[in-house]
């Protein structure tokens, strides 16, 4: 069970990330087989280390073989932190005359579901492809289904997300901490003009999932709308332990320069056998006057945006009215986020919150071989207490794939664990 901590002093994109994580150990092998069953062509893999004011660097290039003969730029020349006008993500990424493949989220979807990467990492990536969507959404004003994400559907995007998933599950990375992250300002020159920085994408995530942007003197964009769904998709907490030793660094190379190096530094830290106390909190709010559709809509909106939890409690309001408690779990700074959602999907004209202390179990992510194939289990520990969990969205897979029960599923589970 490994806990890194994202330090994004320069920014954060989908190549810097892998970098960090390949520099900090994970397996290139292990990376290279899980990309290859994507089934996706026209491109190559480069790693290497280069330097940034003096600090040895992983650099991480996608090259994209089609292009290769009329622009000789890799991926992360154009993706990464060398023009100030392109993005990893979204409608804003190119202005070049060279054709990219257009997909949808399900296209990406179905992609991920279909390869033999861990249904671990496959859930990552999605989720991770799913805040993109989501900060499209807004940014265009089109429903999710209808956004079509031109650069964030072809092979190098697809390719910065799924590493970024395959490296963190072969990690075994149970909890993210990032207090913030720096971007610049200025603008952006784009495929629709000037767009000021942050871009759009980047604003929306952050405000989605109560990610704090320190803005800093340097000109240019320094937060790619991946980097940010990346740390939107993994983070588990917002505030650094009190206390904690470095066991290990992996620094990943932006392609821009700065004042200061650009470069995202991953550290894995330790914080000691019993877990320190950390920070939630609950949003709640009484509801009497909205139907149960309503309800369970605003419940998917709430977890989409971030939520960590989401439940109703029965209660009695005046005139003995019967009602709902909705009560909103979050990660300190998604206050104001998760509040403005409750008032765009319910009746709701006040929300309370307040600020808990818990003790969490560690967490981690494996995989067991079952006669169902090999499927992802949650393992927790605490102060020499273990257990083992089935995860929901695999069994129910499997139990769909092969005609049986999920509790067949389940059943089948347990017992290669035992």
């Amino acid at each position: 069970m490994k806990e890194l901590y994202f330090q994004c002093s320069s920014g954060v994109s989908g190549d810097m990330t892998v970098a960090a994580l390949l520099d900090l150990g994970a397996d290139q092998d292990v990376l290279r087989k899980g990309l290859e069953s994507l089934h996706l062509e026209g491109y190559h893999l480069h790693f290497g280390k280069t330097k940034k004011c003096g600090i040895e660097a992983v650099d991480f290039d996608v090259h994209l073989e089609s292009h290769e003969a009329d622009h000789p730029h890799s991926h992360e020349e154009e993706h990464g932190h060398d023009h100030p006008h392109v993005h990893e993500a979204d409608h804003y990424e190119h202005h070049h005359t060279h054709p990219h493949t257009h997909r949808n989220l399900g296209d990406i979807v179905k992609i991920i579901r279909e390869s033999g990467i861990s249904d671990h990492a496959k859930e990552l990536a999605i989720h991770i492809f799913e805040i993109v969507a989501e900060a499209e959404s807004k940014a265009h004003g089109l429903p999710i289904e209808k956004v079509h994400f031109h650069e964030v559907g072809a092979v190098d995007s697809i390719v910065d997300i799924v590493s970024t998933a395959i490296c963190l599950d072969n990690l075994g990375v149970s909890k993210v901490y990032c207090p913030y992250i720096c971007e610049g300002q200025g603008t952006v020159r784009c495929q629709h003009g000037v767009m000021p920085v942050p871009v759009p994408a980047v604003v929306n995530i952050a405000s989605s999932h109560g990610i704090t942007l320190k803005i800093t003197e340097n000109q240019g964009e320094m937060v790619t709308p991946t980097g940010a769904a990346i740390i939107a998709g993994i983070r588990t907490a917002n505030e650094l332990p009190e206390q904690f030793r470095i066991v290990k660094t992996g620094i990943g190379a932006g392609k821009k320069d700065f004042s200061q190096a650009n470069i995202l530094r991953i550290f894995e830290i330790e914080t000691g056998e019993t877990p320190k106390e950390e920070k939630v909190v609950v949003l709640e709010t009484n509801i009497d006057d909205q139907t149960p559709e309503g309800l369970s809509y605003a419940m998917e909106q709430l977890f989409e945006a971030g939520a960590r939890d989401v439940w109703f409690e029965p209660i009695y309001m005046k005139k003995n009215r019967p009602a709902v408690l909705l009560n909103v779990l979050c990660l300190p700074g998604q206050e104001q986020a998760l509040a403005a959602r409750i008032f765009k999907e319910t009746t709701s004209i006040g929300v309370r919150y307040q600020t808990y202390k818990r003790i969490a179990m560690e967490r981690e992510y494996s995989e067991v071989e079952t006669e169902y194939g090999r499927l992802a289990v949650k393992r927790c520990s605490w102060d020499g207490i273990e257990k083992c969990y089935p995860e929901y969205e695999a069994a129910k897979k499997a139990a769909e794939e092969n005609g049986v029960s999920i509790e067949t599923v389940y059943r089948a589970i347990y017992t290669a664990l035992k």
